[in-house]
Parts: structure tokens; C-alpha cells; sequence
């Protein structure tokens, strides 16, 4: 990525009405958009989480979105907590339960 941008990684939950409304895979879409990698997936307690990873202003904007979500979401709260980039992914992918 010889850019010179700095890579940072952020591990989200979303919460509100984010099940069920197209979420995951309208993040995905976002995430390829904005050329970030990482993972989404949904909680059992009816939250969502994301790990992303990409250039700093890339991984915000994604932040940004997930703040509103797709047009059927009602997002309540974002939880970000930053955590050291490891470049360990290659694409953004939705997780399922049960599959590592």
C-alpha cells in the first residue's frame, strides 16, 4: 500500500433495529466501495459487530456510515474501540455463526 496513508484497524458494535434490515451486507458493499477489509456479522443479542481495517480516513467514513446504517436500520449506538492494524485481511466478508 505504498500510499504513506496510516492503516488503522477498528472493532465495532452496532446497536438498534440492525438485524434483519440488510445491514451486513449493505456494510460489505460500503466496505468494497471504500477499498477497507475486515468482517461483519450479527450478535444474538440482536447487535452487530464489524471488524475493519484499511487507511485511517477510509475505516472513519465506514464509521460514519455505520452511524446511520441502510435505510431500514435505526441505529442507537457505535461502539469503536481502536486496536492495532494487523493487515490480516484480504477482502471484507460477511461471518456467520459457526463458521471460522
Amino acid at each position: 500500500m505504498g500510499s504513506g496513508k496510516k492503516m488503522v484497524r477498528a472493532h465495532l458494535r452496532i446497536y438498534g433495529i440492525v438485524q434483519g434490515v440488510f445491514f451486513r451486507s449493505t456494510m460489505r458493499d460500503v466496505a468494497y466501495r471504500l477499498g477497507v477489509t475486515g468482517w461483519v456479522r450479527n450478535l444474538p443479542d440482536g447487535s452487530v459487530e464489524a471488524v475493519v481495517e484499511g487507511p485511517e480516513d477510509k475505516v472513519k467514513e465506514l464509521i460514519r456510515w455505520a452511524h446511520r446504517g441502510p435505510p431500514l436500520a435505526r441505529v442507537e449506538k457505535v461502539e469503536v474501540e481502536w486496536e492495532e492494524y494487523k493487515g490480516e485481511f484480504r477482502d471484507f466478508r460477511i461471518r456467520y455463526w459457526g463458521w471460522f
